[in-house]
Formats: C-alpha cells, structure tokens, sequence
C-alpha cells in the first residue's frame, strides 16, 4: 500500500499509480497523489518543499 505525503491518501499495491508524482525533499523521497500533483504544480515546478504549499 502506497501513501500520500502530502494528504494522506492510500492506494492498494506496493508501487503508486502512473498518476502520481515523486519528489526527493531533504534527501528523502516523497510521493504525492493525483489530486495534491494536481493542485501544487506550479509549487513542485518551482521546487518547493511541500512545507511551503
């Protein structure tokens, strides 16, 4: 099971859909769902911690 750092969210299976995205904040690999991916885009293509969202 797959979760979002950003929400919460959880996906059965042990690898995230093709909907998700990946993100490496601090030296640590983060996974954020379709609908977080969707909403803070233009904050993960300014390299934005997800703090700062």
């Amino acid at each position: 099971m797959v979760t979002c750092d950003f929400c919460g969210a959880v996906e059965p299976g042990e690898t995230p859909p093709l909907t998700w995205t990946t993100a490496v904040e601090s030296g640590r690999p983060r996974l954020f769902c379709a609908t977080c991916s969707r909403e803070h885009l233009r904050a993960m293509e300014g390299k934005l911690d997800s703090e700062w969202w």
